[in-house]
């Protein structure tokens, strides 16, 4: 059975910084692509960033402020995050999709993020 399990988010003040991790249980992360989405309240859920055999991807909103990476050896993925603002505040989903075989497209249950001004 798949698992992915985010951790790490909370209340922050604007400015300040988190780091979000997702522990993946029954696959190997190695063989899929990692990314992180967000969903704020009204709108739909986006991209945030994105790893893949090394190669990494953010969205603009987030570009040079957030830093995902990966530890294979403890199957974990994280996103920190930093310079935070309130436009920041969403669920934060982390995702796994196979390399090869998209059907095999995983999701948590998410973790709260909310920045205070």
């Amino acid at each position: 059975q798949v698992q992915l399990v985010e951790s790490g988010g909370g209340l922050v003040q604007s400015g300040g910084s988190l780091r979000l991790s997702c522990a993946a249980s029954g696959i190997a992360l190695s063989f899929y692509n990692m990314a992180w989405y967000r969903q704020a309240p009204g709108k739909q859920r986006e991209l945030v960033a994105g790893i893949a055999s090394g190669s990494t991807n953010y969205s603009d909103p987030v570009k040079d402020r957030f830093f995902i990476s990966i530890n294979n050896a403890k199957n974990t993925v994280y996103l920190q995050m930093n310079s935070l603002n309130p436009e920041d505040t969403a669920i934060y989903y982390c995702n796994a999709r196979h390399l090869l075989v998209e059907r095999q497209d995983y999701w948590g249950q998410g973790t709260q993020v909310t920045v205070s001004s």
